[in-house]
């Protein structure tokens, strides 16, 4: 009797924990994980059947037709490489020398004197170049942790440096009464900042605004943040790309080298030379001297190590034999200077189609912006009204990318615009 008994207690136990497991097996691992919101526009824009609808959210160039655009020297380049049947081996941590050489070169000035103590990585783009800073200024930058952006800045950054473990706080930038540049409180907030503060600044073509600092505002800049001890982190993402010079764009980077700053930068080659899906980029620092620059080259590749290892090789060769080459080199500031001008042509061709159509409103800043993207100034209420009455897509804090405005869509565009802003 007692070994039956034990028997039944026995198969009970087994068949309770066996609906118990079955039970914890019917709710998932990972029922908990939260939805997260949508990254971007182009399901809504892909799902709308209009023929006239617009995608003004993309921030990749367009040709005149709204197609993706290969630069020809790209093309060239491309070519060259599999003709020469390169190996496919890892580069080195730092990536590809002929790269990152010919970045700093672009970047600082053929005869800079500075040269010699960048220390620079090629990186997986700009946002790869910038994660690369965030982490080395979180665990080297003796002074602060906290790094101000600007109001408003790329999306990016935050999620960027906040994952970097950095204090991330906002300095004054838009004017929206204006829709110009609040320089004045933009200087007063370099100046209360804490001295020593890290403050990133986009080197030309600001995202998402396009209003950039004239050369003077530049000057006051860089007064103010070395008054502050301040550290300049630049983010170049669009260097030929914003007025078509490679030279007038880098401005600024330059200003702040001449005037003693020891500035750190971040370089992509996704816009200027159309490598997007390619990710190539960079990311440098200027040393004080040959033995701190080979100190902080080792610990960048401490750094990326364990991140990625080694960046890829492929749209780095490509950049490498565009920069490195001199007829192809001249070709391809040819290209940039034809996307910048296509670019700079349709901002005039948008605001004098609103002014002809009667609108009331100054829309003076859409052609005194410059690069990519645009201000315009758009309620969010307004940008909905876009997209569901005439199927024009843009974020919703009014910001257009002016590569996606074509010769064959701008008058619908400001005939859009106009009946939301009347």
């Amino acid at each position: 009797m007692l070994s039956t008994a034990r028997t039944v207690v026995g198969k009970s136990a087994r068949t309770s924990a066996l609906k118990m497991v079955a039970a914890s097996r019917s709710v998932s691992t990972w029922s908990q994980v939260p939805q997260g919101p949508p990254v971007c526009i182009t399901e809504a824009f892909k799902a709308d059947k209009f023929e006239k609808k617009i995608n003004l959210g993309v921030g990749a160039y367009r040709d005149d037709n709204g197609k993706p655009y290969v630069l020809p020297s790209v093309r060239a380049a491309e070519k060259r490489i599999v003709d020469k049947v390169l190996d496919k081996e890892y580069a080195g941590i730092t990536g590809v020398p002929a790269f990152t050489k010919a970045a700093a070169v672009l970047a600082y000035g053929q005869n800079s004197p500075i040269l010699d103590n960048v220390a620079i990585t090629q990186s997986i783009s700009g946002t790869g170049a910038l994660r690369i800073a965030g982490a080395f200024l979180e665990r080297f930058y003796p002074h602060t942790k906290t790094v101000y952006l600007p109001n408003p800045s790329w999306a990016n950054h935050k999620a960027i440096f906040g994952a970097c473990g950095l204090d991330v706080k906002n300095y004054s930038y838009y004017n929206k009464e204006t829709i110009g540049l609040d320089i004045d409180g933009l200087l007063s907030d370099i100046k209360d900042a804490p001295s020593s503060s890290i403050f990133l600044l986009h080197a030309c073509a600001h995202n998402p605004t396009g209003i950039d600092p004239t050369p003077e505002q530049w000057r006051a800049i860089s007064d103010a943040i070395k008054a502050g001890g301040h550290f300049p982190l630049f983010d170049m993402a669009y260097q030929g790309f914003a007025s078509g010079d490679t030279n007038t764009d880098a401005y600024a980077l330059r200003y702040f080298v001449e005037q003693g700053h020891h500035v750190a930068l971040c370089q992509s080659f996704a816009k200027n030379m159309g490598l997007y899906g390619e990710r190539v980029g960079a990311f440098s620092i200027l040393a004080e001297s040959a033995e701190e620059k080979k100190r902080i080259d080792s610990q960048i590749k401490i750094l990326v190590r364990p991140m990625y290892s080694n960046p890829p090789v492929h749209g780095a060769r490509i950049a490498s034999e565009i920069l490195n080459d001199q007829a192809l080199n001249k070709q391809w500031l040819g290209e940039v200077k034809e996307m910048a001008d296509r670019i700079i042509t349709m901002r005039a061709v948008l605001k004098n189609s609103l002014e002809e159509l009667g609108s009331k409103h100054d829309w003076s800043h859409i052609t005194s912006q410059i690069g990519m993207f645009a201000y315009t100034g758009l309620t969010p209420e307004q940008v909905d009204t876009l997209a569901k009455k005439y199927s024009v897509y843009g974020t919703r804090d009014g910001r257009i990318s002016v590569a996606g405005i074509t010769s064959g869509n701008v008058k619908y565009l400001a005939e859009s615009i106009h009946k939301v802003t009347q």
